[in-house]
């Protein structure tokens, strides 16, 4: 869409609106069909209203600790425009956030099956069956962070390449790369701790937390240490 339709930018909202479309379609027919999900699915019902309060004081907190999180990135990378020779700023931030965001998606699986079996373990009455999955996630995460970092180390003078044929932002890129591995890593334990702090029900604590932590910590640490230390684009990548 983006080069054979002629689009352009346009082809590529459009085919992340048709990938979210197909997504909720295909989990539907999954949903209406699997013999796995006859005995968690009846049909729509009245008495599917009957908790909504209850869902959204857990569901609302939930997202804004979610939403927070990927806007204060977004911002960043918005502010990266006001930076000297903004073209490449912009680009090399946003092919690092897409990076980001890529193998960010492992410690999201993770964090979201560390808070459904630590939900699972204090609903059933089992606080140390709880606090094994927190160690157990912890364990696999930290594995997981030095596995993708030793990759996106090894393959970060190439990487550009995939998103651009500018010599320039493929150089950016690559420098940048050492402090992308090395901030997953660290964002790993932040999401795969999220979900522990959701299955604990304490999403209230983790949407304070976050909006503490990125918009009274990490923005106005990111302004200025890219326009006034002049670290540039690597402000979004070190936080």
């Amino acid at each position: 869409m983006l080069k054979q339709s002629g689009l352009g930018h346009k082809g590529a909202a459009l085919a992340i609106s048709v990938s979210y479309w197909l997504n909720v379609i295909l989990l539907s027919c999954y949903v209406k069909f699997s013999a796995s999900c006859a005995q968690t699915w009846t049909g729509f019902s009245m008495e599917a209203l009957s908790h909504i309060p209850a869902f959204m004081k857990l569901g609302f907190p939930s997202a804004v600790m979610y939403c927070l999180e990927l806007w204060a990135f977004q911002l960043l990378v918005l502010l990266s425009g006001l930076l000297p020779n903004p073209v490449l700023e912009t680009s090399t931030l946003s092919i690092c956030l897409n990076t980001s965001l890529l193998v960010y998606m492992i410690p999201v699986g993770l964090g979201g099956t560390a808070s459904t079996r630590i939900s699972n373990e204090l609903g059933a009455g089992n606080p140390k069956g709880a606090k094994l999955a927190v160690r157990v996630v912890i364990a696999i995460v930290a594995v997981e962070g030095i596995m993708i970092g030793s990759v996106l180390l090894a393959i970060r003078n190439k990487l550009g390449y995939a998103f651009s044929s500018d010599p320039q932002v493929i150089k950016y890129v690559a420098s940048m790369i050492p402090i992308v591995a090395a901030g997953n890593f660290l964002d790993g334990f932040q999401c795969v701790l999220s979900g522990v702090a959701r299955g604990c029900g304490w999403q209230k604590i983790g949407a304070c937390v976050n909006l503490g932590s990125y918009y009274l910590v990490g923005v106005p640490l990111g302004l200025l240490l890219g326009f006034h230390l002049h670290f540039g684009g690597r402000v979004r990548s070190t936080l």
